[in-house]
């Protein structure tokens, strides 16, 4: 009498998103370790976070400690003070500005508008440039040319004088701003930089396995290109949050923004009150949105440059 053989096949009972997020959650600790190995990137993130908790703490100071007759950003205006910009005080930590509103009141203020900016500015450059870089990259010949072609005219152009143009001839918001920065930078060398990386994955293994398999191009390209470009493009972000907020505190300095509020438009007013080249006396008019600006644009290209060794291993310390 035989017995039949005993069934040695099993299935795995956990689900295949458990999996993937277990991978996942180990990716982002080594690359934490790696990042955290990087001083110069920790102290860029902690430049962001303060900033962050300034514009997280506006609102609540708005609604709990300030009177917002007085610390109003926009139309706020202390009537104990008879003549403005006045000097820091206990009562205005930061001074008043030549219309009387506090200075730290808009300072805090302009740090929401400069996060939606830089955030948006850098998510809509990465959703084009990664995108028009793997479909350069997969399909190749006439579409390709014009891509790079598009590529070369936008970096031909510069940049800051191309958005004075702009902004000279159309009424731009922080949101269009966003999105008009996000476009000429996905369209321009930022698609040329993830084309070249796209090339690099186009010939991986997996990519023949996937197109023997039946695999759609657009399949291959979004499902198995992009997500591989993902590192980069997260660093690219960081890069593309700098400029965004350099160009606007310079197009808002010149007045071409229709902005109630941001750190441009904050040395705007000082300088159209004349008070631009009073020297030290009037510091804090110029100090303070000059020395965020600074901070902000220097800790997002920090934090770039620590993210940069995690991506590129050749870069990493031995």
């Amino acid at each position: 009498m035989t017995t039949a053989p005993a069934d040695t096949t099993f299935q795995i009972q956990e689900p295949l998103w458990k999996i993937r997020l277990r991978i996942a959650w180990k990716g982002f600790k080594q690359s934490w370790m790696l990042f955290t190995e990087n001083k110069i990137g920790l102290v860029g993130l902690g430049i962001i976070l303060f900033f962050g908790l300034m514009a997280v703490a506006h609102p609540i100071l708005m609604h709990t400690v300030w009177e917002p007759n007085i610390y109003d950003p926009f139309i706020g205006n202390d009537p104990t003070i008879l003549q403005h910009p006045s000097p820091p005080s206990a009562r205005h930590l930061l001074g008043t500005d030549p219309v009387g509103r506090d200075v730290l009141s808009q300072l805090m203020y302009s740090t929401q508008s400069e996060f939606i900016l830089g955030l948006l500015a850098a998510i809509v450059t990465v959703t084009i440039a990664t995108s028009v870089g793997a479909i350069s990259a997969y399909f190749g010949g006439a579409l390709d040319a014009f891509f790079m072609r598009l590529a070369d005219l936008i970096n031909i152009l510069p940049f800051i004088a191309l958005l004075v143009v702009l902004t000279a001839f159309f009424d731009f918001g922080m949101i269009e701003l966003a999105l008009l920065i996000g476009i000429l930078s996905g369209f321009g060398g930022t698609t040329i930089i993830f084309k070249a990386q796209a090339l690099t994955i186009k010939v991986k293994p997996y990519i023949e396995a996937a197109k023997v398999a039946g695999g759609s191009d657009l399949h291959i390209i979004f499902r198995h290109i992009v997500p591989n470009l993902m590192p980069l493009a997260f660093l690219n972000m960081m890069f593309t949050v700098t400029g965004a907020i350099f160009s606007e505190a310079a197009l808002s300095f010149f007045g071409l923004l229709n902005l109630r509020m941001s750190w441009g438009i904050m040395i705007n007013t000082t300088q159209a009150a004349g008070y631009l080249l009073g020297g030290w006396k009037y510091w804090y008019l110029i100090v303070p949105p000059g020395l965020a600006i600074t901070l902000l644009c220097s800790a997002f290209y920090l934090v770039g440059r620590a993210l940069d060794e995690v991506v590129n291993p050749r870069l990493r310390r031995r």
